[in-house]
């Protein structure tokens, strides 16, 4: 038996995925508000969508000197997006629906109460493994 037999593929556990009710003005005939269908990202996934809206800016009196910036709000946005299975945010016929080009822009149009757009945030961060907000963090690394 190999010593790292407990670390094998075949022992890490699945992660599901999950079903959170997102906002209360997607109803269904009983209405009860409709179910969302949310997976787990992968560490490659979430360094993707990181890489993605981070930009380097130059730094003020150092010529040819740069510094990466994270979007944070942009990153925040497409986690959240790249999360959702169901309704898919790809799909033409709901982007036109709403009059949207994006996954992003259909998520603002979905879930357009700020509340429970935060509300959907601190739940993805957290179905995702994020303890605390990503407000939090950035917070917590400037000081």
């Amino acid at each position: 038996m190999s010593k790292f037999s407990k670390f094998m593929k075949a022992n890490k556990t699945v992660k599901e995925n999950e079903m959170h009710a997102v906002t209360k003005s997607l109803c269904d005939e009983n209405g009860s508000p409709l179910q969302w269908e949310f997976r787990h990202l992968t560490s490659k996934q979430n360094d993707n969508i990181r890489d993605e809206c981070t930009r380097e800016i130059p730094v003020p009196g150092k010529a040819n000197m740069y510094r990466q910036k994270l979007d944070a709000s942009k990153y925040l946005h497409k986690l959240i997006a790249a999360s959702v299975v169901s309704p898919d945010l790809y799909d033409s016929e709901l982007q036109d629906s709403y009059g949207v080009c994006t996954p992003e822009e259909l998520l603002y149009a979905m879930v357009d109460d700020p509340g429970e757009y935060s509300d959907l945030a601190a739940y993805v961060q957290k179905l995702n493994g994020f303890d605390a907000s990503f407000d939090d963090k950035v917070d917590e690394a400037k000081n």
